[in-house]
């Protein structure tokens, strides 16, 4: 399965680069894009991520309270995260890829694959029963969605990505534009762009206030397991919301 990935320029490259540019032979009748945290899954992979982090001794607990500050402000729409989001990656610089990739392949086996809601497959299977192009939508890692990615076939993930340098360490930079906010709407333009597709024919399933920039730019969103703030406004602009169970 060919997935897209957003290059660098100069000698720095971004990490797991799958093949690109976005493949343009034949056009989508449109796309859903599919959010991680809480939509696809039932839980935030982030606080995941930090608690194991923690627990091996890996962040300090002063690292650790501020990255679930952020996290929480975050999910409320209360706070920006690309200022933390590019700290975070600068704090990695030096750092072998390999070592990273294979800890968060671990966490996801042991951790985040186990919680993928049990609903979401039927809905994916309806989009593409339609034609539809389906991608992951995420401000999570490249790794983790890359994962999920191909346990879910779907057919792209747009995601944070890091600079890897030619001898396979990270430079502490972020392949920009972020994955957060009106980032993930300009991804997902240029993604639809691409295709041939209008993001007004497309449709957005996330549960968080945070992605409304994203749930302003389609045509079809929905809600869902919605925070309180988004659960409102999904209620006052009629959109659907949907409930895709918990993993057992």
């Amino acid at each position: 399965m060919r997935r897209a990935a957003y290059t660098t320029t100069g000698p720095a490259r971004d990490s797991a680069l799958r093949p690109g540019p976005y493949p343009c032979q034949t056009a989508a009748v449109s796309i859903a894009f599919f959010d991680l945290d809480k939509t696809l899954i039932s839980r935030n992979s982030a606080t995941l991520w930090i608690r194991q982090e923690f627990a091996a001794g890996r962040v300090t607990p002063w690292q650790a309270l501020q990255a679930f500050g952020y996290v929480v402000r975050y999910s409320l729409g209360a706070a920006a995260m690309d200022e933390p989001i590019r700290r975070s990656i600068s704090g990695i610089a030096g750092w072998p890829e390999a070592e990273m990739q294979a800890r968060v392949e671990a966490f996801y086996e042991a951790i985040v694959k186990p919680i993928l809601r049990p609903g979401a497959a039927a809905v994916i299977e309806s989009h593409r029963a339609a034609g539809e192009r389906l991608v992951l939508l995420t401000s999570s890692s490249n790794y983790v969605s890359a994962r999920v990615a191909d346990d879910l076939r779907l057919d792209d993930y747009l995601c944070n990505r890091f600079e890897v340098d030619a001898d396979g360490r990270y430079t502490g930079r972020a392949v920009e534009p972020l994955c957060f906010g009106a980032g993930k709407v300009a991804l997902a333009e240029r993604l639809a762009g691409a295709l041939g597709v209008r993001l007004a024919d497309c449709a957005f399933y996330t549960d968080s206030i945070s992605d409304l920039p994203m749930l302003d730019a389609v045509g079809r969103p929905v809600a869902v397991h919605p925070d309180p703030r988004l659960k409102r406004l999904a209620r006052q602009r009629g959109w659907p919301l949907a409930d895709w169970g918990q993993a057992t």
